[in-house]
């Protein structure tokens, strides 16, 4: 990400912008095939509650003035991760994860996810460990902690 490092900036989302978050989660998660049928089916499956913006849980990444990605932290648990599809893999999703697992730890937890079993590379490189399987909506899950 060193070609965006400097146009990368945090910040807590604004309750206006939860339908733009959303539409950002809509377009990350049909990404992935193995969730795209269940997803399209299941619309209400794509939901960013109005409360956890409100309450500043949610943290967006904004790239040269733009939403590029945003994450969701209740209570120590990554509830939500998002990256704008184009711009996987420059780091976006790293940065959250950090001030995500900051955040965390400011308010006394340590940071828990369940995450995709197509995540597991990027969560353990962002220093989570597995503890096992869960079954979610949509399929099998692994829980991870740092």
């Amino acid at each position: 990400m060193s070609n965006h490092a400097d146009s990368l900036t945090l910040r807590v989302a604004e309750p206006h912008e939860r339908e733009e978050l959303e539409d950002l989660q809509r377009r990350a998660s049909l990404e992935l095939p193995e969730y795209r049928e269940q997803l399209l089916d299941n619309p209400d499956a794509i939901h960013l509650p109005l409360s956890q913006v409100a309450n500043g849980q949610v943290i967006v990444a904004e790239l040269d003035g733009e939403i590029a990605g945003f994450a969701a932290v209740v209570a120590g648990e990554l509830d939500g991760l998002f990256v704008e599809p184009d711009l996987w893999g420059l780091g976006i999703g790293k940065t959250l994860v950090d001030a995500a697992t900051h955040e965390a730890r400011r308010k006394g937890f340590a940071l828990s996810v369940i995450a995709n079993p197509r995540a597991r590379k990027f969560y353990e490189r962002c220093g989570f460990s597995a503890e096992g399987e869960v079954q979610t909506r949509f399929g099998p899950g692994i829980r991870m902690s740092k």
